[in-house]
């Protein structure tokens, strides 16, 4: 499945790159929301999938912190 792959993705990646991803998914979900709200976004589905995606990020972000304490 293509989700868990994405998320094996992110536990193996160190807490500074986790917060470059997050911050990358938040630019990209403002650029499509502003593309959305100009009638310039041809894929909508897209929006869904990226704030999955950040969910995602926040996830692994604070089981590592939990882990580490």
């Amino acid at each position: 499945m293509k989700t868990k792959g994405y998320v094996n993705e992110l536990i193996g990646k160190t807490a500074d790159e986790l917060q470059r991803d997050l911050v990358s998914a938040k630019k990209e979900l403002f650029n499509l929301r502003f593309q959305n709200a100009t009638n310039q976004l041809d894929n909508t589905a897209r929006i869904k999938d990226v704030r999955k995606n950040i969910a995602r990020i926040q996830t692994v972000i604070t089981q590592m912190a939990r882990t580490a304490q």
